[in-house]
């Protein structure tokens, strides 16, 4: 049968489906660590259940700022690495929260990589293998009419449903499992087949005047009796009348994959009856109120979680293990909801108890058991219905993506499998460090990269304050974690981690016994990590956050300085910074026996502080 597609062949080192939360970090870290990168992407933009077809705010291991609030100095559990690069990014760019701006920032990070390929409206429908093997990928754009046939050396899926691995026949698994299967006390008596749900997102806002709602035929309709443990027009957060709402869930007994347009018709009736219940039925205080948007995408929490060399269980998330392998960390609750969704009416929507601290996620929980050169990242990966409870959430799925994509593009830049980190220790060392360089904090790991030559400095400040003495700049560790809720207190390593200077001017010099030539100066700096800090539409939860600005801890105006023969020349400086993680790549690099960092401005606070400073004399990425 003839056909109106065109066919392509493309190659690259790595392939990742699904532009989600995970993918995107996904493969700017694999580009950025040199890979040949392809991301295909089955939508029209980038962010997944973030995007503006969705809505929902990235929420992770802080959980949206408990474990750090009132703690700063020393709870600081926000996620690092590319999750806060574009956190950072939306918040000063977006101050008025526009949905789109998220998705034109993630457009814009893939666009700017140059060993990225960016292919949106593209899905991967099938595979290629050689045995178990994944040798080519097949992706449609229908859009196009176009069929591409993709080469690549590692594939991962961070699609979500998992349709990469399961063209693959990667085993996965689906549903609850029973409390004895793992030891899981938290799990069912009986394991069944059930999920959790799926949501529909509505926004809306307040006239001058009464706006009339008038609701489809086809509505549910709601009591107030029906909604009582579901909150709704009422003060907080996810409760008022702007945005909501995340329990406006159903579908946790159907298939969330081949059931999916019954789920989305069905959520359609349900958001919108308790809109019309909101509006038409007693007094919520909505007479003014109108919606401006909602959704027709449903934003999916479960459907296949691949099986992987390890599988992540709810024991080894409440009991922080250590894993020699861990490439994130994680700190979501156990946030199981009820399969019923809303129609559950007497039992709560989630059940949320506390993880009492972040936690290891192992690589092997991302690597295929059956199928080599398979890996996978986001709310697919390996582990348990539990388990998944907490890494499900979209910042540790942003985190996890990056430790993928950092590993995977190791793996073929040094011509090994996936499935060696489990046995290769030292190649398991140098993805980790890889990732602490990138600013990814790993529970109880730190700085060990023999090329970094600020350990071999001597550091002096012009100034300092207590818990904030120069040296801080060179623990290996760039946040503070031993406050309650932080990590475990056997590998928090105690301590500020940062230089705080007195005042403002203020400088930090790092002295050698022999000249250096520096081309590569990193630099990481406080972003207020023990606050929330994401793109949300709900009012009040925005009141927690520094929105709409650079975060005023952070260091704003700077200059780079080496000394030559006795005397101090301008290497580089900045001004209007608001990123955490800063890299100067020096362009006419000189022998110099002294760096000087000065300080002129913050974005508000009265002091500087630098978490680490980094110096190389070769990239150090190649």
């Amino acid at each position: 049968m003839s056909s109106t597609l065109q066919n392509h062949e493309l190659t690259c080192d790595i392939l990742v489906a699904g532009g989600g939360p995970a993918g995107v970090p996904c493969a700017i870290a694999a580009a950025r660590n040199g890979a040949k990168v392809i991301l295909c992407q089955n939508r029209h933009v980038l962010g997944g259940n973030a995007s503006s077809e969705v809505r929902m705010h990235i929420v992770g291991a802080d959980a949206s700022g408990s474990r750090g609030r009132d703690k700063p100095l020393a709870t600081e559990t926000r996620e690092g690495g590319l999750m806060e690069e574009i956190r950072l990014e939306t918040s000063v760019r977006n101050p008025q929260r526009s949905a789109s701006m998220l998705d034109l920032i993630l457009y814009e990070k893939c666009r700017a990589e140059e060993n990225l390929t960016l292919m949106l409206n593209t899905e991967v429908v099938g595979v290629e293998q050689d045995g178990k093997r994944i040798t080519k990928a097949i992706a449609l754009r229908q859009s196009t009419e176009d069929r591409f046939v993709i080469t690549a050396d590692v594939f991962i899926d961070c699609t979500g449903d998992g349709r990469l691995g399961a063209e693959a026949n990667a085993p996965f698994r689906r549903g609850r499992e029973s409390k004895e299967e793992f030891g899981e006390s938290r799990a069912q008596d009986v394991g069944d087949n059930k999920s959790l749900g799926s949501t529909l997102l509505f926004q809306a806002r307040k006239y001058d005047q009464p706006m009339p709602f008038v609701a489809p035929p086809w509505v549910r309709k709601f009591t107030e009796d029906d909604l009582k443990l579901r909150p709704h027009a009422s003060p907080g957060v996810d409760r008022g009348l702007e945005y909501g709402y995340w329990w406006v869930e159903w579908g946790g007994n159907l298939d969330t994959i081949k059931d999916n347009e019954d789920i989305r018709d069905e959520l359609l009736a349900i958001m919108l009856g308790i809109w019309n219940h909101i509006k038409n039925d007693g007094d919520h205080g909505a007479e003014n109120w109108a919606l401006t948007w909602f959704g027709f995408l449903p934003g999916k929490r479960e459907s296949r979680r691949f099986i992987g060399q390890h599988i992540l269980s709810e024991n080894d998330i409440w009991d922080c293990r250590s894993f020699d392998d861990a490439i994130a960390f994680g700190g979501w609750s156990l946030d199981t909801h009820p399969p019923d969704g809303v129609d559950a009416i007497d039992e709560r929507p989630c059940n949320q108890p506390q993880v009492p601290y972040i936690y290891d996620i192992p690589l092997r929980s991302c690597i295929s058991r059956d199928v080599p050169n398979l890996m996978f990242a986001g709310r697919n990966i390996s582990a348990t219905h539990i388990g998944f409870s907490s890494t499900r959430v979209m910042a540790t799925c942003a985190a996890v993506g990056q430790g993928a994509g950092t590993a995977a593009a190791y793996a073929v830049t040094n011509d090994i499998s996936p499935t060696d980190f489990a046995t290769n220790k030292e190649a398991m060392v140098d993805v980790q460090q890889m990732l602490l360089r990138d600013d990814v904090y790993l529970v109880g790991i730190t700085n060990q990269d023999p090329c970094d030559l600020s350990p071999k400095a001597k550091i002096t400040a012009s100034c300092e304050r207590e818990g904030g003495c120069a040296q801080n700049i060179c623990t290996g560790q760039t946040r503070a974690v031993h406050g309650e809720l932080g990590a475990h207190p056997e590998r928090a390593n105690p301590g500020t981690h940062r230089w705080m200077s007195g005042s403002l001017p203020a400088s930090l010099v790092l002295r050698w016994p022999h000249p250096i030539v520096p081309k590569h100066v990193h630099l990481i700096f406080d972003t207020g990590m023990h606050r929330p800090l994401t793109l949300s539409h709900s009012d009040a939860f925005v009141e927690r956050m520094q929105w709409g600005r650079a975060q005023e801890e952070t260091v704003r105006d700077y200059i780079l300085e080496g000394e030559v023969g006795g005397t101090w020349q301008t290497l580089d400086e900045k001004t209007g910074n608001y990123q955490r993680r800063v890299e100067h790549v020096l362009d006419t690099p000189q022998a110099i026996t002294a760096l000087r960092i000065s300080v002129t401005a913050t974005n508000g606070l009265d002091h500087a502080r630098i978490c680490e400073v980094r110096v190389y004399e070769s990239d150090p990425r190649q």
